[in-house]
């Protein structure tokens, strides 16, 4: 099964800061993990179901292509990580 893991700001808004769950592609995977943590969602996507332009998701080390559709493939073994950048001055 993959692993989703939330960076530490993220993971406040959960009880959990990793979780592993079914899925073949990032938006498999998301929606698994938003069954269990509805409130996480909004956090990570925009009201479209699109990655939010302040969050990065990486699979197994590598920035998704598809931040609309999440079609990006997943194995079970991968590592599906979640932050939101930084941004001021």
């Amino acid at each position: 099964m993959p692993t989703v893991e939330f960076t530490p700001n993220l993971a406040r808004q959960t009880t959990t800061r990793t979780c592993q769950v079914e899925g073949s592609t990032v938006a498999e995977a998301l929606r698994a993990v938003f069954a269990r943590l509805p409130a996480l969602r909004g956090y990570v996507l925009d009201d479209q179901g699109a990655v939010r332009m302040h969050v990065v998701i990486f699979v197994d080390g590598v920035t998704i292509r598809d931040r609309k559709l999440l079609s990006d493939a997943v194995r079970p073994e991968s590592e599906i990580f979640v932050m939101q950048a930084l941004s001021g001055g």
